[in-house]
């Protein structure tokens, strides 16, 4: 097995090999969630690989979720029982065999205001407990997730000291699966594909696809050239129909703002928060450990072209402030507001044209896999929770059209780079955040800062990223530049006041990496 650190001599090295080079199994465009998780299927399965992404790793919509891994219980509300026992399963794949590191249980109160009618009540009540039985079906462990539970006013109090009192008759304590870090996972997967021997090709664009390979344009230099290969497969989300004539994708955006922690005081739970006049649709509030807290988010359609980094309006921040303000005892104004984050879900249209399309949230979130004319295998739809799934099912289906010789895919029971059992974790030489970003590679991230007194600091005040932890991306993780870096290694820029005071260290970082490998 080859090394799973990426860098960019790395990067250069293999981009030569492979331009106009010999043919590989599989090539696959997109290097979120989805395709990192194909690039590191097909890898394990013994293929040759080839995986690029016109920018960096997770740069589209695998950065900008809610850092959640859902059970499924949404799903269920809606009648959809195979995508919510889907989602079960994977979830507890992700808990307890391949990312144990990255994914832990979180508690989260529903807060019985008088907004919450009684029916309401008993009807979320029903559902935490057919998502209990739902993680029972998918065999994750009680300790893993422990059982949703009705709370008293007192403990409701406890738990979300920030909440108004008035009227306030309890809560209902439930848990999911929470990610430190969604973009962290997809350099995961990238890496652990890397070290079955994919080659992760990052700032490379595909300008063409067809069933035979890809015409390609190296972003840093404006070379282009050919990747030959038996079996592309197109995981480049909302940018799909892009690369493949026919395919149909109806976007929804999903807005989040950034709050300081100390805003809102202790939460010792994330919040579910009803939406007004809405069934089965909450806000979430959902503390980061980091001296953020989250607050999400919105599902509206999207519509003309896909832009690169999408934007938060100001009507979606206003609704979540108002959502908010409806339960808070501390009151959150715009200017409360430190940053704010939109994505996009590639939801799949496959609504006959008429005026009168369903709202996007109304949109399943199965994912599909589908075949062009001339051999092309795009997977798109589907959520960040069940990736490995759709990576398996779009990798299957490219040995299946091509005939590849692989077998069957065993990233179900695959570690990724970091992963341990919590029994492992617990004993690791390296502090507890470092732990839950990096799991089995703490103790050498934390062995950078204790080696110099400088790289141990704090990027920012408050915040726990090291500069240790900034060399370190450059280092191993594929990091190029400082975008790479704050925006997708670390999660600084997503408060633009700390993007721009952390900038310099990361300019540091790259250069002093860059200086080691020339």
């Amino acid at each position: 097995m080859s090394s799973t650190s990426l860098s960019a001599a790395r990067r250069s090295r293999e981009l030569a090999d492979t331009v106009d080079g010999r043919v590989v199994d599989v090539l696959v465009v997109g290097l979120g969630a989805t395709g990192a998780g194909a690039a590191l299927d097909a890898a394990a399965r013994g293929l040759s690989v080839v995986a690029v992404d016109a920018h960096d790793l997770a740069f589209g919509t695998s950065r900008w979720s809610s850092k959640l891994i859902h059970g499924g219980l949404r799903y269920l509300a809606s009648g959809q029982f195979d995508v919510a026992h889907e989602s079960a399963v994977e979830r507890g794949v992700l808990m307890e065999r391949t990312a144990p590191h990255l994914v832990r249980a979180q508690p989260f109160v529903l807060p019985l205001t008088p907004l919450v009618s009684r029916a309401q009540a008993a009807l979320t009540w029903a559902g935490f407990r057919a998502g209990d039985a739902l993680r029972l079906t998918a065999r994750t462990a009680r300790a893993t997730l422990p059982a949703p539970r009705r709370l008293s006013g007192v403990e409701t109090r406890h738990l979300s000291p920030a909440l108004r009192t008035d009227g306030l008759r309890g809560g209902l304590l439930s848990w999911d699966g929470r990610l430190t870090d969604d973009a962290r996972l997809v350099t995961a997967l990238a890496r652990t594909a890397a070290g079955h021997g994919a080659r992760i090709l990052t700032r490379v664009r595909a300008l063409e696809l067809t069933g035979s390979g890809a015409l390609i344009r190296d972003e840093l230099t404006g070379e282009q050239g050919h990747i030959r290969a038996r079996a592309v497969i197109n995981a480049s989300g909302v940018w799909a129909g892009d690369l493949v004539d026919g395919i149909r994708i109806r976007p929804s955006r999903g807005t989040h703002l950034v709050l300081r922690a100390d805003h809102l005081g202790p939460l010792p739970a994330g919040l579910h928060i009803p939406v007004p006049g809405e069934t089965s649709r909450f806000v979430l509030v959902l503390p980061q450990g980091d001296g953020r807290v989250y607050v999400g988010l919105t599902d509206e359609p999207v519509e003309g072209d896909v832009p690169d980094v999408p934007e938060a309006p100001e009507s979606d921040i206003g609704f979540l402030l108002d959502v908010l303000g409806s339960v808070l005892d501390v009151p959150v104004q715009r200017a409360d507001v430190v940053g704010a984050f939109a994505g996009l879900r590639p939801l799949l249209d496959t609504a006959p044209d008429s005026g009168t399309a369903a709202r996007t949230a109304d949109i399943s979130r199965r994912h599909a896999v589908l075949t062009s004319p001339d051999g092309v295998i795009t997977v798109v739809g589907g959520k960040l929770t069940t990736y490995r799934r759709m990576a398996e099912d779009a990798v299957d289906a490219a040995v299946t059209a091509r005939g590849l010789s692989a077998g069957p895919s065993p990233t179900a029971a695959l570690p990724l780079v970091g992963a341990a059992p919590p029994r492992v974790l617990g004993t690791l030489a390296a502090p507890r955040p470092l732990v839950w970003r990096y799991g089995t590679e703490a103790p050498a991230v934390h062995a950078l800062g204790a080696s110099d007194p400088r790289l141990r600091a704090p990027v920012l005040p408050g915040h726990p990223v090291t500069r240790a932890e900034l060399l370190w991306a450059v280092r191993h993780e594929g990091a190029l530049d400082e975008a790479d870096v704050l925006d997708r290694r670390t999660r600084i820029g997503l408060v633009p006041e700390d993007r721009a005071a952390a900038l310099e260290a990361a300019r540091e970082a790259v250069g002093e990496a860059m200086a080691e490998r020339g």
